[in-house]
């Protein structure tokens, strides 16, 4: 939007007319080439002082990926959760070490511990633990 100039109009004129269009409209309208004084645009590639082409490299050809065994893979996931008290949390203690003397092959690769409300009865937070296996 181009700002009003008020100090171009005169008093008596009539701000809402319409401009008037030049003498011939059906004539088109002339390129800004002719205003710049010959000035033009070159559509040529640019030459940044190379010797030659660019040259674009080739893609290396795709390997399939050999499968990975792994003795530390990820198996399995085994999730504990107790409420924010100290005889619970005891009693959570208690469940893990029974479970990981009951399995005693399993490996832990990880551990998350979370804190969260868990929906029973009555909705209150707990410790979420997962171990990773």
């Amino acid at each position: 939007m181009e700002n009003f100039d008020s100090n171009r109009f005169g008093a008596d004129e009539d701000l809402d007319k319409p401009i008037p269009l030049d003498d011939d409209a059906d004539e088109p309208i002339p390129l800004d080439d002719d205003e710049t004084g010959g000035a033009t645009v070159s559509h040529s590639p640019l030459n940044l002082g190379g010797s030659g082409p660019a040259q674009v490299a080739k893609p290396a050809p795709r390997q399939q990926p050999a499968e990975v065994v792994s003795a530390d893979r990820i198996t399995g996931v085994k999730t504990f959760f107790t409420k924010l008290h100290p005889g619970a949390m005891q009693f959570l203690d208690e469940q893990i070490n029974n479970w990981l003397k009951a399995n005693p092959g399993i490996q832990i690769k990880r551990t998350n511990t979370t804190t969260g409300e868990v929906q029973a009865k009555k909705t209150e937070p707990n410790i979420i633990i997962h171990v990773w296996y």
